[in-house]
Order: structure tokens, then C-alpha cells, then sequence
């Protein structure tokens, strides 16, 4: 088992980019694929994909990241690859709901994000074991789930795709006026 006790860079510095680029072209760098939830973490039991076992042991001033370069010798390689994140996507269909939804989330501790009017929660485990723990809000239709990939999260909400889309609240299906009260 390797020891890692420091970040050495970032994989996009120039030096670094440099030399990985060449080691890239004789198939030397091993990747460390790291969930993004333990990327916060200083010490963590991990393995490459090449399947060299890491003990990663960060002073506090450190922290892994998407591109960290965890060793660079002359004819090898083991940078950080950030793993995909998959959230679930809680959409409450009124401000109760909202309400609810939040309170048993926030009492389960759970990682969120905040998306307009929808609740995204980070999945560190099987969604199914997630959406067991709000089942009575999902079998009573009060909240809508959907599983994301992080790149779906990070992409905004398109109307454009379905143009048919409706609220149900048109504002050209009937007279209305626009004045100041």
C-alpha cells in the first residue's frame, strides 16, 4: 500500500500538464477515481483503477480535487479524478410540502443543494434507500423524484424541448388588463 501525505498540484499547472501529457502518451498515469463526497475528506483508503491500494493521509491545509496529481516520478503517475455525483431531485407540489419535505430532510441530515423550487439531494448510497425514508410523501404524490448525474444538475431547466409545456396558467386564454393598484 502506497502512502500519500501531500497533493503535489494540479494536473492544468504547466509543469505538471507538461509531464503528464508525456506519461499519458506511454499509458503511465493510473487514475484514482475519488466519489465527490469523499473529496473533503483528508484520510481516505482508496484504490487506482490499475488497483494499487493509496492510504491518503492530508495535513489540514490540504484537500483532494478533481485533478490533484497524488504522485509524479519520471516513468509513472496517479492523479484524482473527481467521480460523478448523482443527486435526487425532490420537486414538492405545494409550499407544505416544501415544508414537510424539508424538515424530514433536514432531520435525516442528508447533503442538498438548493435548485429553484426543486431540492436536490446528494445520493451516497442507493436511491432506493433514500426515497424509502420519504416513502409517505411519494406515495401520496406530494413530492416528485427524480435520480440526476451531476451534469444534469449543473445544466439549467429547459422549456425548449417539449414545446407543448404548460403550467396551465396562460395568460392569452383569457381578457386581463395590467394597471397600477
Amino acid at each position: 500500500m502506497r502512502r500519500i501525505e501531500h497533493v503535489l498540484g494540479s494536473r492544468l499547472e504547466p509543469d505538471m500538464s507538461e509531464a503528464l501529457h508525456r506519461l499519458e502518451h506511454r499509458g503511465a498515469v493510473d487514475i484514482v477515481a475519488v466519489p465527490a463526497a469523499d473529496l473533503a475528506r483528508r484520510r481516505l483508503l482508496i484504490s487506482t483503477r490499475s488497483g494499487e491500494e493509496l492510504a491518503i493521509a492530508l495535513p489540514r491545509t490540504e484537500k483532494l480535487f478533481d485533478g490533484a496529481v497524488l504522485l509524479l516520478e519520471r516513468d509513472r503517475a496517479i492523479v484524482v479524478r473527481a467521480a460523478t455525483e448523482r443527486w435526487l431531485r425532490l420537486e414538492p407540489r405545494s409550499i407544505s410540502d416544501a415544508v414537510e419535505l424539508g424538515y424530514q430532510v433536514g432531520n435525516l441530515h442528508w447533503r442538498v443543494r438548493f435548485g429553484g423550487e426543486v431540492l436536490l439531494v446528494a445520493l451516497e448510497g442507493r436511491p432506493e434507500d433514500y426515497t424509502a425514508r420519504i416513502e409517505n410523501l411519494i406515495a401520496a404524490r406530494r413530492v416528485a423524484v427524480t435520480v440526476l448525474d451531476e451534469e444534469a444538475v449543473d445544466s439549467p431547466p429547459s422549456h425548449e424541448a417539449a414545446p407543448s409545456h404548460s403550467h396551465g396558467a396562460s395568460h392569452d386564454s383569457h381578457p386581463h388588463h395590467h394597471r397600477d393598484h
